[in-house]
């Protein structure tokens, strides 16, 4: 074990991040320097516990460990399903919950029922492939899209959606539902793979920490 050695977190931005480094203080890792709202930093440094932080877009977090540039990521679930990168998913935090469904209009059960040929609009292609093909054996279109994706079936884009739903108050004020759920979400701890040989001491113990406050 290498107590020279930085360990590196990448954390998905925002909400996430909060919440994570609340976590983090129960167990006793804390970085003052996150605490500066108007800092221009892109990386955050406890030196004292050597341990250093920086802040990613979530899609990019799963990257980030994977290749190394961080030992450490958290990031949601479907982050994780669908970059599917090669990292060791070790723990679920379980903030940050909600469900990957596949939602439209109450019109659309039949279709999903009957495995009739339809288009499915969403962020997560992945995810809604491995669902469709893989799961269900149900021959889709998928449709890729960046905004709103709500819209998709109100429009005549397509059938249905695959999509994470927190509350449902969105799809209830447009006329759409949850029709199937795919799987559950919340926020995992990734590790990577040479990371967990070469700072497993430190990894495990981080781990250990973080079970004991959940």
């Amino acid at each position: 074990m290498n107590n020279d050695r930085y360990l590196t977190f990448a954390l998905g931005k925002g909400r996430l991040a909060n919440k994570t480094m609340e976590l983090f203080e129960q167990i006793g890792i804390t970085c003052e320097e996150m605490k500066d709202k108007d800092t221009r930093k892109l990386i955050f440094v406890n030196e004292e516990q050597r341990l250093r932080f920086f802040l990613a877009k979530g899609p990019d977090v799963p990257t980030y460990v994977e290749y190394g540039a961080a030992d450490i990521g958290i990031v949601g679930k479907d982050t994780i399903l669908e970059e599917g990168r090669n990292v060791y998913e070790v723990l679920d935090l379980g903030y940050g919950k909600c469900r990957m469904c596949i939602c439209g209009p109450e019109s659309a059960r039949d279709l999903l029922q009957h495995h009739e040929q339809i288009r499915v609009a969403t962020k997560y292609p992945h995810i809604a492939k491995d669902y469709f093909f893989n799961k269900k054996h149900q021959t889709v279109e998928i449709i890729k899209l960046n905004g709103s994706i709500e819209l998709a079936p109100i429009v005549g884009l397509s059938e249905v959606i695959c999509d994470i739903v927190e509350t449902g108050t969105t799809l209830k004020e447009n006329g759409l539902t949850v029709l199937e759920e795919v799987c559950p979400l919340s926020a995992r701890v990734i590790v990577n793979q040479v990371s967990m040989k070469m700072e497993n001491e430190r990894i495990t113990k981080l781990i250990r920490d973080l079970k004991t406050v959940l």
